[in-house]
């Protein structure tokens, strides 16, 4: 049995494990934006803590990390694969207020970081 949940790709170079890592982002990506563009994201705020937003957000601090110099909504239209306000005038409903109250409860039993 591992002792890390890293040590199964120990084995792999750096290059390897960050294609990998690349690999999934995209199917992540993917998953989200045609597999289930329905799941809005404030569901995936109160569930989960992070939204397609979010992993916007990461990308771009990432891609800062490396040099380069991406806006807000340049790392959005990555995410999404269109432009935001596209992508939310499609598929982005009104949160409702049940979904606000849970989002309000989740934000307060586990705070941002």
């Amino acid at each position: 049995m591992p002792t890390s949940p890293t040590e199964p790709l120990a084995t792999l170079s750096d290059d390897a494990r960050t294609r990998v890592e690349a690999a999934v982002f995209r199917r992540l990506r993917e998953h989200l934006l045609v597999a289930r563009p329905d799941v809005q994201n404030i569901d995936l705020m109160i569930l989960a803590g992070f939204c397609r937003n979010c992993l916007a957000d990461w990308y771009r601090d990432a891609a800062s990390a490396e040099g380069a110099d991406l806006d807000k909504d340049a790392a959005r239209t990555v995410v999404y694969g269109q432009p935001f306000a596209q992508w939310k005038a499609e598929h982005q409903r009104d949160a409702t207020p049940e979904q606000v109250a849970a989002f309000e409860a989740a934000q307060r039993a586990h705070p941002p970081r």
